[in-house]
């Protein structure tokens, strides 16, 4: 096992890694930029660097910086987290080349995966159902619209290098498809330095439910289950719930099994997700994989009793996994998670920074909060809005909304704008409710509710 370990992050994520780190007896060095010099990861680690100032492109994203701290205070390993470099190839390799572990896949896994268009063509190979889309990149406007008059509108535009729906357009006529292709391309290129982008068929009204897997160097995998991820707006994940309420177990075991098979093609190793599209009984087709644990991983923890973050790092230093999948067994009850973003839902979820003037954390069985907010800390503005998750975990899905509700009802924030007020309307939808909701839900209807 690592005896230091650098968690090259910020906020709740870096919390989060910190903890499990402890937990293994393993010491930790924070990184931070200028802005979150007061940051409580930094204020708990054992040591802490500063690496620049507060744009990410001179802090974390800055690899020289990173590997220098690390080798400046002897970490072994470093941690990702989620966003910044964390699917960075380059980065990974880097790692490698200095002789620090990447807590995370090899660079040759995340290169295949990480690029849209050739995970595509992987999991083919490996014989996951895809969406009906282009072989590869499309490299003119006119090339775009041939593909879509033979599939038939409406069809996405995706960045082959994207995530997070930057990138990303949808297309419903011809008329639209030479501006919303250079949109897409200069998107692609401002988000990832790549403007390479292909075409996917849109499937409307679909749910979108992705299996969490880690993997071992001793070629052992397990399918950590599905998590439901259909409430989004703009591609954006609001809430999600683990495991979904439309997959019968025999669905779970075939599509868990195809993930750990993709996984196994490019020889994958440590925790990634694998996401799929459902459209109806028997219908699933390969998204994409992310090479990193996801902001989502709580509700996965709480329905199968595993530290996915702790495994990770037991992977990453040579040890087997600690379960197997016969042990697993089925999930154990369900769990939501509420995406607590500083943004104002009543504007179109304008960004909100500013200082928390108020800050008041619900607790009580079944409560977690996954947070670095502390009262009187700073909202930067130039980072992610997301600053604290909830999530609540029940016997009976039933049982977990209502402590959904409960908490959320607790939860006080005040100073910045929030996503509260947008969760507690949502728990009160009856397609929420009910586990109906697709992908599309939020687009047609929450720009007539009244927060």
């Amino acid at each position: 096992m690592f005896s230091k370990l650098l968690i090259a992050n910020r906020g709740e994520v870096a919390l989060r890694v910190l903890r499990s780190a402890r937990e293994l007896g393993i010491a930790t060095v924070a990184v931070y930029s200028t802005a979150d010099a007061e940051g409580l990861w930094v204020k708990l680690a054992d040591e802490a660097v500063c690496i620049g100032p507060a744009p990410s492109t001179q802090s974390y994203l800055n690899q020289s910086a990173i590997i220098a701290a690390a080798k400046g205070t002897g970490a072994e390993a470093i941690h990702p987290g989620y966003g910044f470099l964390a699917e960075n190839a380059a980065f990974s390799d880097l790692c490698a080349a200095e002789g620090i572990k990447f807590i995370g896949p090899t660079g040759a896994a995340i290169l295949t995966m990480g690029n849209k268009s050739a995970a595509r063509l992987a999991a083919v190979r490996a014989g996951l159902p895809v969406v009906p889309g282009s072989d590869g990149a499309v490299e003119s406007a006119a090339d775009a619209a041939r593909f879509a008059e033979a599939a038939g509108y409406p069809v996405l535009i995706k960045a082959s290098a994207g995530g997070g729906g930057k990138g990303m357009r949808r297309v419903d006529d011809p008329a639209e498809m030479a501006s919303q292709f250079a949109a897409a391309k200069a998107e692609a290129a401002a988000a990832f330095g790549d403007d390479t982008v292909y075409l996917e068929k849109l499937l409307e009204h679909a749910k979108h439910i992705e299996f969490q897997i880690i993997c071992d160097a001793h070629g052992g995998g397990v399918s950590l289950f599905e998590r439901d991820c259909s409430t989004q707006r703009r591609h954006q994940k609001l809430i999600e719930e683990a495991p979904s309420s439309v997959l019968t177990p025999a669905e779970r075991e075939e599509m868990g099994a195809a993930a750990l098979r993709l996984a196994a093609a490019v020889d994958y190793e440590g925790a990634g997700t694998v996401e799929f599209l459902y459209a109806g009984p028997g219908q699933y087709y390969f998204m994409e994989m992310n090479t990193r644990v996801q902001v989502e991983h709580p509700v996965t923890e709480a329905i199968c009793g595993l530290d996915i973050v702790a495994e990770q790092i037991r992977v990453a230093a040579g040890l087997p996994l600690s379960v197997t999948q016969a042990e697993l067994g089925q999930p154990r009850g369900h769990a939501f998670e509420f995406r607590i973003n500083a943004e104002d839902p009543r504007a179109d979820f304008r960004p909100s920074p500013g200082t928390i003037t108020r800050y008041v954390v619900p607790g009580g069985y079944g409560v977690r909060v996954d947070t670095a907010l502390t009262q009187g800390a700073q909202i930067p503005p130039y980072y992610d809005s997301m600053v604290a998750k909830l999530i609540c975990f029940g016997l009976s899905r039933a049982e977990a909304l209502a402590r959904g509700r409960r908490a959320l009802e607790e939860f006080i924030i005040e100073g910045v704008e929030t996503t509260i007020p947008f969760h507690v309307k949502m728990l009160q939808q009856p397609a929420f409710i009910d586990g109906s909701v697709t992908t599309d839900y939020v687009e047609e209807q929450a720009g007539d509710w009244s927060l």
